[in-house]
């Protein structure tokens, strides 16, 4: 059962990303680095920059299977700038986020992405 900490925890991130709207004029929401402090409770506003999220991996239809199964929860970005890794070693990732993960990647997509991983830092 969660805690009242993580609730306001997860509430303060939420309301930092502006999750709630309709509330912008509480201070948390409104303002950069704002700190709020209720109920022995102290929240910080943080400022946040993601990748931006209609960004795709280069490479025509060779990179279809990559950007239509792992865009859901890797930026291209940082993908991109993963060091050189052999087959076996993509095969192993790829592997990780689907069975201990349980990103959804359909398997017949699976030798696709992991040529494309593998084909990153080519002749390089």
């Amino acid at each position: 059962m969660p805690t009242i900490k993580s609730i306001v925890a997860i509430c303060a991130f939420l309301l930092t990303l502006g999750v709630f709207a309709g509330l912008s004029a509480w201070p948390l929401a409104a303002a950069d680095n704002a700190t709020v402090t209720a109920g022995g409770v102290t929240l910080h506003s943080v400022s946040t920059r993601f990748p931006d999220p209609g960004r795709l991996f280069p490479g025509g239809d060779s990179a279809d299977a990559i950007n239509n199964n792992c865009l859901a929860c890797h930026s291209t970005g940082m993908v991109l700038t993963q060091p050189k890794m052999s087959r076996a070693a993509w095969q192993a990732e790829v592997d990780k986020m689907r069975n201990t993960y349980k990103a959804p990647i359909d398997a017949a997509a699976v030798p696709a992405i992991v040529d494309y991983l593998v084909s990153l830092k080519a002749g390089k």
